[in-house]
């Protein structure tokens, strides 16, 4: 008969009368009640030990718990959590331990310990990552682009956001009326002014970034921009993941500030977006920087921003066009379109290795290169 039947308390304390009698062998008297000797062993011992209360089931649970969360841990977890809703468990972590706090358990767990409270988190997965590719140094690469607008009141407010690509510092969240050439120049040079000069900038090829016209990759604003002596580079049409940073970035704003927000006035929604910004790069740990800060990894540049800019000088052999009012320069009898952005400035066509092969520049930067063999004259004399 097995223990599990109705009375087992009885049916053991009669195995163990019958045992201590001595009538039937022992291996006998367990056959017949179903159990193997060593259980019948282990109920003899408990009965000489304590009497018949040492027959009931014990509790399975272990006597010691050395891996149970306590409750003043999960406490912190749960107040982590509610301070910061948007974070995942191993940047509440990193949180709890760069606050001092010992012992804590690991991302898993404080998952569950979430679960357990009633704290949601998000379940959709993040999207496989691109070949990570950064450049080494604060300030060599700055990203620049406008989130998409969002309505403000009757309004719409269009987020200009610029990122250093090291360090995912932002360096600017502006809340912006509208996606002009003065506005951006206005939210720029502030941020100039306070960080310095980054030595490239990367942007879309969308206005204000991109113009029409020759070549439309360059608009007045980053032809100002290369009068500052930043070098300016635009992503591949239809390839998004050429700013990966910054479109990871928007997809943070959203999540943690403008999906739960709703903003009645610019002045409002500036300060929102400066202190979530704050937040961003002094609080929140960035898991591609090793949950560090991006604060931590971002230092000012050493190049300051001047309000007047001296004029640059081209070399000796450059031979120096004027941009003229169609966008174009004559060169040895040839009509070269340049661009929009270009206009009323002068640029330096200067010859290559191969033989009616030149290339054009601004400034520092090169824009193109010809093929005089490949153009169509004109009869038009040179400037």
């Amino acid at each position: 008969m097995p223990w599990q039947e109705i009375g087992t308390v009885e049916l053991r304390a009669e195995f163990v009368v019958l045992a201590r009698s001595g009538t039937l062998t022992f291996s006998e008297l367990c056959r017949r009640y179903s159990i193997s000797r060593k259980t019948g062993y282990k109920w003899l011992q408990r009965f000489e030990e304590c009497g018949v209360s040492a027959l009931q089931d014990h509790s399975r649970r272990p006597i010691s718990q050395p891996t149970h969360t306590s409750p003043e841990i999960e406490a912190l977890v749960v107040a982590c959590f509610d301070k910061y809703p948007e974070w995942g468990p191993r940047k509440l972590r990193r949180v709890l331990v760069d606050e001092g706090h010992q012992r804590l358990p690991v991302p898993s767990t404080i998952s569950e310990i979430l679960r357990r409270h009633n704290r949601s988190q998000s379940s959709s997965p993040e999207p496989m990552p691109w070949n990570r590719f950064e450049h080494p140094y604060p300030n060599d690469l700055w990203q620049m682009d406008f989130k998409g607008h969002f309505a403000l009141g009757e309004k719409r407010c269009y987020p200009l956001t610029v990122l250093d690509d090291c360090s995912r510092f932002s360096l600017c969240l502006k809340a912006c009326g509208n996606e002009q050439t003065q506005t951006v120049r206005d939210a720029l040079t502030a941020t100039f002014q306070q960080y310095g000069l980054p030595r490239r900038m990367t942007m879309d090829n969308g206005p204000p970034w991109g113009a029409g016209g020759g070549n439309g990759r360059f608009s007045r604003l980053t032809v100002w921009l290369m009068e500052q002596g930043i070098t300016v580079g635009h992503s591949r049409p239809y390839h998004p993941q050429t700013q990966g940073k910054l479109e990871r970035f928007h997809r943070t704003l959203k999540s943690e500030l403008l999906g739960r927000r709703q903003f009645d006035s610019f002045e409002r929604c500036q300060r929102e977006f400066n202190s979530w910004r704050d937040r961003y790069n002094l609080e929140r740990p960035h898991e591609a920087l090793g949950m560090e800060r991006p604060a931590s990894r971002y230092e000012c540049s050493q190049r300051s921003w001047q309000e007047h800019m001296p004029a640059y000088e081209y070399g000796v052999t450059d031979e120096v066009r004027k941009v003229s009012a169609d966008q174009c320069i004559s060169f040895h009898r040839y009509v070269i379109a340049v661009g929009e952005g270009f206009v009323g400035k002068q640029v330096a066509v200067r010859p290559t290795s191969t033989d009616g092969r030149y290339t054009i520049h601004f400034c520092h930067q090169q824009l193109t290169e010809i093929d005089l063999r490949a153009l169509t004259k004109r009869v038009r004399y040179d400037r």
